[in-house]
């Protein structure tokens, strides 16, 4: 490695970690002083505000990262091979950094540790999702210790990775019956939500591995190591740019069915569709990616990968506010207390539980 390259590197860490500090620290501060209130939550209907979408949003990064890593392992794919601990890294970060979140969340935080488990809640879903976590965590730090030692061989670890993999989809696949099932909320109910779940964490996933491994060796291309170059040359920006068309497809389906839907709560999608967001989302985040990734003469150049990814980053984090949020604006209970549509914005100690892991 040269030397350019590890200066470029050093200072990620401490920056990274500094923001980490103080931004937790200031959150303390706040619920310290003001509790709960910290946070926009109301009681009209307003419960599962910012930190839910940050957690969401680096959970399911974790488990699209961990997907990625685990099925190169599993079916052998040694082209995969120089990003494999990366994107384990980064998917304990992202895991770490969600968790971290939702316990901030949490009012008490530390009885949710050991009453959740031995609730034996069978018919919850979240019962199921806590349990899929706890596995998850572990096989994924079993994993990464087993491929931080020297000699490993994807066949050794392929039973691992395939456990991981398991997990990883069980997550997944119920963190979307969480929000499918609830079917007093027509915005999140729908049956093709884990599904949708799964592409957008493995886009998610994807993305992230192109940005922090860019990152980790200062954003030049001519800094990455050959084995790793080839593999962004062509097959992981080719696999981004299939990811964000079916990602995309869900997001228009279902926009079409909840704009033509009569069903009391689909009525959001149009204020929804109103939104900038929603099409800084579309357009910016997904369709231009889409479109530099999929040109041959601007694929391979490692600026436009950079972009993409970042663009696919932000936009499946509006994504994910939206479907929070705008399965919440139509208040369950009206009355004449009640408006049309709930207002929400996120408070400064909201925005502050948004912290990027580190590469």
């Amino acid at each position: 490695m040269s030397t350019a390259t590890m200066h470029a590197r050093l200072p990620i860490l401490p920056v990274a970690l500094a923001g980490l500090v103080i931004s937790v620290a200031i959150v303390l501060y706040n619920l310290i002083n003001q509790g709960h209130a910290a946070y926009g939550t109301d009681n009209l209907g307003m419960f599962w505000t910012f930190p839910i979408v940050v957690y969401d949003y680096f959970l399911l990064t974790s488990t699209g990262l961990a997907m990625v890593a685990t099925l190169a392992l599993v079916f052998g794919g040694d082209d995969f091979r120089p990003i494999i601990k990366r994107a384990l890294w980064l998917a304990l970060a992202g895991l770490a950094g969600g968790v971290a979140v939702l316990m901030l969340e949490l009012g008490k935080p530390i009885q949710a540790l050991w009453l959740i488990p031995f609730s034996f809640a069978f018919d919850s879903p979240l019962y199921w999702k806590v349990l899929c976590v706890l596995g998850y965590v572990l096989a994924l730090l079993w994993l990464f210790s087993r491929l931080s030692r020297t000699g490993w061989s994807m066949a050794s670890v392929r039973g691992m990775a395939l456990l991981t993999l398991v997990l990883a989809l069980g997550v997944t696949v119920i963190a979307g019956v969480v929000y499918g099932s609830q079917s007093m909320r027509p915005f999140w109910a729908s049956g093709d939500i884990p599904v949708a779940f799964l592409f957008e964490s493995l886009l998610g996933g994807l993305a992230f591995i192109i940005f922090f491994t860019y990152m980790a060796y200062g954003f030049k291309q001519d800094g990455l190591p050959a084995s790793v170059n080839r593999l962004f040359s062509d097959k992981l920006p080719s696999l981004l740019a299939l990811a964000i068309f079916l990602h995309m497809l869900f997001v228009l389906a279902r926009m079409t069915s909840g704009l033509y839907g009569n069903a009391e709560g689909l009525q959001v999608w149009q204020h929804i569709v109103a939104s900038p967001l929603f099409h800084l989302e579309l357009w910016v985040g997904l369709v231009t990616p889409l479109v530099l990734l999929l040109l041959p003469t601007t694929r391979r150049i490692g600026s436009v990968q950079i972009l993409a990814a970042l663009l696919v980053m932000i936009s499946l984090f509006i994504a994910r506010y939206e479907y929070i949020i705008g399965g919440q604006l139509v208040p369950l209970f009206k009355g004449a207390w009640a408006p049309a549509l709930l207002s929400y914005s996120p408070s400064p100690t909201e925005w502050m539980l948004l912290h990027p892991p580190c590469p």
